[in-house]
């Protein structure tokens, strides 16, 4: 960062090619568009350029560098009509299949689908929390929140997915506890 600061552009492509890619990917899976999360990126990379020298160290420069892509991306969401239809998806009923890795991938499409009905600030922080592993203090520096509010998203956010999993699996669906996040379980075969 103190390369950065000092205007080193190798240092900074360094930073871009290493972040890039987890952005990409996290961006992605929280507004569901491409265009819109390569837009922020590049908003935030254009803000880490013109700010490095603020960056204090009082965090990691992933904590640092994801807040304010957290930030540009809430605030392209909340301007976007987009977010409306991100709210009222439909869930789609799936049924489960035998082969283990259909029903692996099953899991995963519906939690993706359960998590797009949560709110942004919940969805966040189960990403940030499940997918990238920050803990809840620095999923706190990120948002930008005390880390009891990032707790109090989480506990509402996994009771929302305990409602949410099982009308996606089918109605009456066994669940069982994954992870800390609730997840539609296999039907027994007889």
């Amino acid at each position: 960062m103190a390369r950065i600061a000092n205007g080193d552009r190798k240092a900074f492509e360094e930073l871009y090619n290493l972040y890039h890619r987890r952005m990409a990917r996290f961006l992605t899976r929280l507004t569901h568009r491409y265009d819109l999360a390569e837009e922020v990126i590049n908003d935030t990379f254009w803000v880490v350029w013109r700010k490095a020298r603020d960056f204090r160290g009082d965090s990691q420069p992933s904590t640092w560098i994801l807040g304010i892509a957290y930030r540009k991306a809430r605030n392209a969401l909340r301007s976007s009509a987009r977010l409306a239809q991100l709210q009222n998806l439909e869930a789609d009923s799936l049924a489960l299949t035998g082969d283990e890795p259909f029903r692996t991938e099953e899991l995963r499409d519906w939690l993706e689908q359960a998590l797009e009905q949560l709110p942004v600030e919940q969805r966040m922080g189960v990403e940030l929390c499940y997918e990238l592993g920050y803990s809840c203090e620095e999923i706190a520096t990120i948002m930008g929140c005390p880390a009891n509010t990032v707790k109090t998203r989480l506990f509402h956010a996994r009771a929302k997915l305990q409602k949410l999993l099982p009308q996606l699996a089918g109605a009456g669906a066994p669940v069982v506890r994954a992870a800390g996040v609730r997840q539609a379980a296999p039907e027994r075969q007889s």
